[in-house]
């Protein structure tokens, strides 16, 4: 089920407000492309900025708007532990296939805080959780003994990986077995991590040009890398440009390049700098999505 391009998906917004009908038009759109499967409210989207009500509604926007077509992964993370089980438990009552689950941010927990969060939230509910594994922004690691342990509960069964080691690939399938699902957090390494025993990408590039991530991923889980690679090599400058500023804010300023969505962002986060935007722009001629 979780194999492929999963676009993290940004949330719209309309003069402040989120534009639920936007929303709805991309997940069809996503579908469309051949994305695999959908992760509303994760970091891109906005996840720090939206209240809990519309955290909650625009994950059963898109588990409605995708109607089993691909598989929902919920954004369910928290630095509070029961502000994470609330989410993880309304996520499971709409009818998401899974919870992608943050290392706690800011209050820097232990290797046992962290196995004590995520034990918590897995007995909370029945939903499978996906780790997400991001020390650039948490401030904290998840090492590969602490989620082999975490692996061995029956509904723990993956990681989105953003630490940008490759390496790390290999090393959690010795701590967590073959099974463990292993998904790439960085657009810009995603091919290399597949081939060291990955199986997809939840993707920020995807937003703005989901049939080539998707294409990237369908050909390194054939073994066809070569492909693989000619596509990658279209896809760089857009992936660099992207994360000059803010990923988030540096898609959505791509989307609404193609007429997409709107570029608003939520404070404290603000629109790209001009430079950025050139960037941006000369990216997406490069991968062929303007002329």
């Amino acid at each position: 089920m979780f194999k492929g391009s999963f676009p993290a998906l940004v949330t719209p917004f309309r003069n402040g407000e989120v534009d639920y009908e936007t929303l709805r038009t991309l997940v069809e759109w996503h579908i469309g492309e051949g994305s695999r499967g959908l992760v509303p409210v994760g970091t891109t989207g906005e996840s720090p900025t939206l209240t809990h009500e519309e955290h909650e509604r625009v994950i059963d926007e898109v588990v409605r708007a995708a109607a089993g077509r691909v598989p929902v992964i919920a954004g369910a993370g928290s630095n509070n532990t029961i502000e994470a089980i609330r989410f993880m438990r309304h996520a499971e009552t709409v009818g998401a296939d899974a919870a992608l689950v943050v290392t706690p941010y800011y209050n820097k927990p232990t290797q046992a805080g962290l196995i004590a969060h995520f034990t918590a939230l897995h007995d909370c509910c029945e939903l499978p959780i996906i780790i997400y594994n991001i020390p650039g922004r948490s401030v904290v690691d998840m090492l590969p003994e602490t989620m082999g342990k975490l692996a061995q509960l029956p509904r723990i069964i993956g990681v989105k990986d953003a630490t940008g080691d490759l390496a790390r690939v290999s090393t959690q399938r010795i701590a967590c077995g073959k099974d463990f699902i292993q998904i790439s957090g960085e657009d810009a390494t995603a091919h290399g991590f597949n081939a060291q025993g990955g199986q997809g990408v939840i993707s920020v590039t995807a937003n703005v040009a989901p049939k080539l991530v998707a294409q990237v991923q369908e050909a390194t889980l054939a073994g066809d890398y070569a492909t693989a690679l000619e596509l990658q090599d279209r896809l760089m400058p857009l992936h660099r440009a992207i994360f000059v500023e803010p990923g988030l804010v540096g898609v959505k300023y791509a989307m609404s390049r193609l007429g997409l969505c709107s570029d608003e962002v939520r404070l404290p986060l603000v629109g790209l700098s001009d430079p950025t935007k050139a960037l941006v722009e000369e990216g997406l001629r490069h991968a062929g999505l303007i002329n």
